[in-house]
């Protein structure tokens, strides 16, 4: 009630007396676009902005520090809050990219799911990277990422992630490493190319994607017969009428996090918004809105159960899925990406 009547108060001075007040009080927040971009809008932006804390302005970037640490680095920091993948979040954080977070904002930490608060931010929703395929196109259905790699029995295009990250894992998975081993294997050269000596296996089947619309763009005009996929677009087309389906046992789960920008000139707004956005109600509705997992214990036992059901977080999904390692990827993915990238010029 004391959120309501503060809300009115302060939409009531800025129309009737102080407009000033509206123009100064805005927060720039910068996401990765797309369906998640719509959901946010539904769950955080708009509700933040009702709320009579500060008008969001909503941008979009393809997740390079590259652009954040030139900011920093100039002194001209004009984005506040990013949406960043946990690796980096990490290397963000070792740079001095992100400010320390007050933990206190977000209250009782024993109700966020494990390792989603850290120093420097705090995880938004948890999404996988899933084999999807088009139920129309196919009466069999794959099963696991070793039938990805049968192309007698699926002959026909793939379509992977153009990138180290998620593709390795998904390789070595194919080759039979169990889920437990993956990133033991994959830090040994031995491991290393082993991923590599998989892809080439079906290297001239690969249809490489770069956006996450492409892999259900792809599936549903039959460009390829199968692809690793965002979860949440899968199910956006789903929600269309398609008939893609996912294949949720091997998938790869991580949460993407909100962070400040160092040297934003809104930090008490920024965590005021973080906050926000780590309500239970406003976790309910990103997931309701698509259908990536609430960090908040609380929000996941509150959904539908046919909500839940088709969540990254839903028991039965988690318990056959892995836990991309952050700390894996800010330790080798340079290295990783860079052979990767030579390897598919060639």
């Amino acid at each position: 009630m004391r959120t309501y009547t503060a809300s009115i108060s302060l939409a009531f001075l800025c129309a009737a007396s102080f407009p000033a007040l509206c123009e100064e009080s805005s927060l720039t927040v910068i996401s990765f676009g797309g369906a998640t971009k719509v959901a946010q809008q539904a769950a955080y932006f708009q509700p933040f902005e009702k709320s009579g804390a500060a008008k969001v302005v909503a941008g979009e970037y393809n997740g390079e520090l590259s652009k954040i640490k030139a900011m920093v680095d100039v002194g001209h920091v004009s984005w506040d809050v990013v949406e960043v993948e946990s690796p980096e979040l990490i290397r963000g954080c070792e740079e001095g990219l992100f400010e320390r977070m007050d933990p206190a904002i977000l209250g009782d930490q024993s109700s966020y799911l494990p390792g989603t608060v850290s120093e420097c931010g705090v995880a938004s929703y948890v999404w996988s990277m899933v084999l999807a395929y088009n139920a129309q196109k196919l009466t069999v259905g794959p099963s696991s990422w070793a039938d990805f790699w049968d192309i007698q029995r699926f002959p026909g295009k793939r379509g992977l992630r153009k990138g180290a990250k998620y593709t390795l894992e998904v390789a070595l998975l194919a080759d039979g490493v169990s889920r437990d081993d993956l990133y033991k294997v994959l830090g040994t050269p031995e491991g290393v190319n082993r991923a590599f000596r998989k892809l080439d296996e079906i290297k001239k089947n690969i249809q490489w994607w770069e956006a996450g619309a492409q892999p259900p763009q792809w599936l549903m005009a039959g460009d390829v017969v199968m692809s690793a996929a965002y979860n949440g677009r899968i199910a956006a087309a789903q929600k269309e009428g398609s008939q893609l389906s996912i294949v949720w046992p091997g998938s790869l789960y991580d949460p993407d996090h909100w962070a400040i920008v160092r040297g934003s000139k809104n930090k008490a707004l920024a965590e005021k918004f973080i906050a926000f956005a780590s309500q239970v109600e406003s976790q309910k509705t990103f997931s309701t809105q698509i259908p990536y997992g609430p960090v908040r214990t609380e929000a996941l036992s509150q959904l539908p159960v046919e909500v839940q059901k088709q969540l990254p977080t839903a028991p039965d999904n988690l318990a056959q899925a892995q836990l991309v390692d952050a700390e894996f990827w800010v330790d080798h993915g340079e290295e990783l990406e860079e052979r990767f990238n030579a390897w598919a010029a060639r």
